[in-house]
C-alpha cells in the first residue's frame, strides 16, 4: 500500500529501501549462498562418508553433525561448522573430549579424514572413558550430577558428609589421579593418611576404582543397596542441596556434629559473626549447628 501511494520514482525507490530493511531484519535465518563448487563438493563428501552417519543439517549446509560409535558402544557426535572456502580450509570441529582435538588438514581431504581422526581419537580416550564409566556405575558421583565426556573430575561418596574428589588425567588414566577429601577433619585424616601410606601399590594393570579401594581400604557405598539421599545432605544454612550448581562441600569438625554447608553459606554466615576472624583466605568462626561453641573453616573466594 506505501509503495502503491508514491507519487514520484524518487518517492518509491525511498519506499522500498525501506521495506526491504524492515523484511531482512524480520528474517534472520536469511542463507547466504556460497559458491556452488562448495555445495557440489560437500555433497560429494557426504555421499562418500554415508548418510547414515548424518544427524544434523542446518537448511544453510554449513553446520553438519556426525555420529559415531566407539569399540565400547558408546554414542559420540561431532559438529562440523564449515566455510565457503572449504575444502581448501578444514571446517571447525566441535567434539566432547577431555582433550584438545586437533585436525590434520590438507586441500585435498575430505570429510572422511576428518571421520577417521575422529574414530582414532576415540581410541585413544577408550581407557579414560572406561575408567570412568566403571566409577559412574558402580559409585554414587555427587558432582558433576550429569557428567559429559569431556568431564575429567568425579566426586564420589564415602559415607554420610564424607567423599573425594578425583581428578583423573586422560592421557594416562591407569595413573594416580590427584585426590582431594571433603568431610570433617576427623574422618577425612584417616583416609589421607592410607592413600600416602599406601601410594606404592599402585597397580596401573588393575582398575582405577579397584586402585582406589585397596590405597584407602575401603569399599565404596553401592548404588545398588544404597540411595544418593543417604550421601546428598542438605547445606545446614539454606536448606538446599544444590544452590547455583554447586553442593554442600564443608562439613563441620565436631564429631557429633558434621553437618554440611555450601561453601558459600558458610562464608556468608560466618561474615556476620562479631567473634569471627579471618587468617590470611580462612575466615574461623562458630558452627550454627553446635551447642558449645566450634570453630568451622572456610576458605575465601
Amino acid at each position: 500500500q506505501r509503495l502503491h501511494s508514491c507519487p514520484d520514482l524518487v518517492s518509491f525507490m525511498v519506499e522500498l529501501k525501506t521495506v526491504l530493511e524492515i523484511a531482512l531484519k524480520n528474517t534472520p535465518n536469511l542463507h547466504i549462498l556460497w559458491p556452488p563448487e562448495y555445495y557440489s563438493c560437500l555433497v560429494r563428501d557426504l555421499e562418500v562418508l554415508g548418510w547414515n552417519k548424518v544427524v544434523y543439517m542446518d537448511p544453510g549446509l554449513t553446520t553438519v553433525k556426525l555420529k559415531a560409535e566407539d569399540s565400547c558402544e558408546r554414542q559420540h557426535l561431532i559438529t562440523l561448522k564449515l566455510n565457503a572456502k572449504y575444502p581448501t580450509e578444514p571446517p571447525d570441529c566441535l567434539v566432547d573430549f577431555p582433550v584438545q582435538f586437533a585436525v590434520s588438514w590438507m586441500p585435498q581431504n575430505s570429510l572422511t579424514d576428518i571421520y577417521n581422526q575422529f574414530l582414532a581419537a576415540l581410541e585413544s580416550l577408550k581407557e579414560f572413558w572406561d575408567a570412568m564409566d566403571e566409577i559412574d556405575g558402580k559409585t554414587w558421583v555427587l558432582e558433576p550430577e550429569n557428567p559429559t565426556r569431556s568431564a575429567t573430575t568425579r566426586r564420589i561418596a564415602i559415607g554420610n558428609n564424607v567423599s573425594v574428589n578425583i581428578e583423573v588425567d586422560p592421557r594416562h588414566p591407569d595413573m594416580l589421579p590427584e585426590c582431594y577429601f571433603l568431610g570433617a577433619d576427623h574422618v577425612v585424616n584417616p583416609l589421607r593418611t592410607k592413600l600416602n601410606n599406601n601410594m606404592h601399590l599402585w597397580d596401573p594393570e588393575i582398575s582405577l576404582l579397584q586402585n582406589l579401594k585397596d590405597l584407602l581400604e575401603i569399599d565404596f557405598p553401592p548404588r545398588a543397596v544404597l540411595e544418593k539421599n543417604d550421601f546428598a545432605k542438605d547445606c545446614g544454612i539454606c536448606y538446599a542441596y544444590r544452590l547455583n550448581g554447586s553442593t554442600p562441600d564443608q562439613v563441620c569438625d565436631e564429631p557429633r556434629c558434621g553437618q554440611p554447608f555450601h561453601q558459600a553459606c558458610l562464608y556468608e554466615w560466618l561474615q556476620g559473626l562479631p567473634s569471627s576472624r579471618q587468617s590470611f583466605n580462612v575466615i574461623f568462626g562458630a558452627c550454627p549447628y553446635c551447642n558449645k561453641v566450634r570453630k568451622c573453616k572456610i576458605e575465601t573466594k
